[in-house]
């Protein structure tokens, strides 16, 4: 207050020039303390990115920057740190401030002219470069990247001049060597994404355009293509994920939400449709795949797709005829597909047309590059067998009934044909002994066909009343369950068992 009296401040002014005196020494003492924080910081993220350990390294140079906003270094540091951590534009700004703080810092005008070369943009870069040069006209790498830069410049122009003739094939050579100068350039990238989409090659498109999500920070447009192509493409599990991040963008993009609807409701069906099959729903799988025909008759896959899989239904439904017109649409419209084969050759089995079926098999065995499916080779050696059996005694075709016939089928047409060829039925010798002859055949058809065991057997591909078979060998009839229905003599009295 003394020193107020004699500088004639008045009581207020005089507590708040006291007042100021005070916090600046307080700040002081913050001021100093922050300096020593910094250096620790910038120590620490010395060390730390050294360590490769860039995630810790990048938290201490945040610190050290919000501690000395004036210090050019800092951020040039931190700048470092973004750019191994494959961060090119948030290491930007930061160069951009170390150049603003100190514009002769030529390292920092060497790498953003980097960056930006990386980018594209070869008018920044260039100025940058130039910049440089200035001051170190004998600089080496900025002369060489001068030179890029009016290369890519060039290159460019080139580019986009051949893809406004149509000249997509020039486009792409054109936009390779782009690429290998600004791999940050996402414009480039979609000039050839393009360029491979009217060219019919979806899959090369896709590769171009999946990296421009990263390299926009709104890149909406590409996320809604990529859907679209992976869509076309008949993967629409990854078409539903790059719809969904084009609306976590913007969720009222109406083009984003119109095709996430169509996406959403296909996917729900065809998810449907395999599970029923899990389950082993088949009527309700096809019914649901043809569902997915009139939500998207547009795309061929998909259509494909579901005559594909009606085809195996079909067949595990034993509806025979039904599978071999379906599957041999499906066979029609997709030729080297070896699943629609296969099922196209078990559908043939169902309808005892055993060499239709090696056939198929054998022609999937061609589509099986590699030669691993086992399920080819299964399916083909018992086709092989139960057409080696057909050629010498084929029990569904005795008594007249599908392979999928149930018990109760199959007795009936034993009683049937039973009756019919009875030897008492007949006069003659010569057609008494034929009318043996087929008898036993009926007797042994019923006989395996009612029986389980055997009739799996059969199914298999494998006689189980084939001399071959049996153990011991031996030639003769083999009779189970000592079932004959001749007893020596020759003469018996024709009685229907009730199995």
């Amino acid at each position: 207050m003394e020193s107020c009296r004699r500088t004639g401040l008045s009581g207020v002014l005089c507590s708040l020039s006291l007042l100021c005196v005070i916090l600046d020494i307080q700040l002081d003492g913050v001021l100093g303390a922050t300096h020593v924080e910094i250096e620790h910081h910038l120590e620490m993220g010395r060390k730390l990115l050294a360590a490769g350990q860039l995630a810790e390294a990048l938290s201490h140079y945040h610190s050290a920057v919000e501690g000395d906003s004036k210090n050019y270094l800092t951020y040039y540091k931190r700048a470092a740190v973004f750019l191994a951590m494959g961060k090119s534009k948030s290491a930007l700004p930061d160069l951009t401030r170390a150049i603003q703080l100190k514009p002769d810092f030529l390292a920092a005008r060497l790498q953003r002219g980097n960056i930006l070369l990386k980018q594209g943009s070869t008018q920044e870069a260039r100025e940058d470069f130039e910049a440089v040069l200035q001051r170190s006209p004998d600089h080496e790498e900025a002369q060489d990247q001068l030179m890029r830069a009016n290369e890519l410049e060039q290159l460019q122009e080139e580019a986009h001049a051949a893809y406004h003739q149509g000249d997509y094939s020039t486009t792409i050579a054109v936009l390779e060597r782009v690429i290998e100068i600004s791999p940050w350039d996402p414009e480039s990238r979609e000039l050839r994404a393009e360029c491979y989409i009217r060219m019919g090659d979806p899959q090369k498109a896709i590769q171009d355009l999946t990296p421009t999500t990263r390299l926009r920070n709104d890149n909406r447009a590409a996320f809604l293509k990529l859907s679209m192509l992976h869509y076309s493409l008949g993967d629409h599990r990854e078409s539903l994920n790059h719809i969904r991040e084009c609306l976590k963008l913007d969720q009222d993009d109406k083009e984003c939400f119109s095709h996430y609807k169509q996406v959403k409701k296909l996917s729900k069906q065809l998810d449907s449709a395999e599970e029923l099959i899990q389950q082993e729903r088949h009527q309700q799988a096809i019914d649901k795949y043809q569902s997915v025909m009139k939500t998207e008759p547009n795309v061929l896959f998909y259509t494909n797709l579901a005559k594909e899989r009606m085809c195996f239904c079909l067949v595990k439904l034993n509806l025979a005829l039904e599978a071999i017109d379906v599957c041999s649409e499906a066979h029609q419209r997709d030729p080297r597909n070896a699943n629609v084969l296969r099922d196209r050759a078990e559908a043939f089995i169902l309808n005892q047309e055993y060499e239709k079926a090696v056939e198929d098999y054998l022609e999937a065995k061609e589509f099986d590059s590699e030669g691993e499916r086992i399920d080819l080779k299964e399916g083909l050696d018992r086709a092989q067998k139960l057409l080696k059996i057909s050629r010498k005694r084929d029990y569904y075709k005795i008594l007249g009934v599908g392979r999928s016939a149930n018990k109760q089928e199959i007795i009936k047409a034993y009683r049937k044909l039973a009756m019919q060829w009875h030897p008492d039925n007949f006069q003659s010798e010569s057609e008494k002994k034929e009318a043996e002859k087929k008898f036993i055949d009926i007797a042994s058809a019923k006989e395996v066909l009612t029986d389980p065991e055997m009739r799996q057997k059969f199914d298999a591909g494998e006689d189980p009343l084939d001399p071959e078979n049996q153990q011991g060998g031996g030639g003769g009839q083999s009779w189970p369950h000592h079932f004959n229905p001749f007893e020596s003599g020759g003469s018996f009295h024709f009685k229907f068992h009730h199995n």
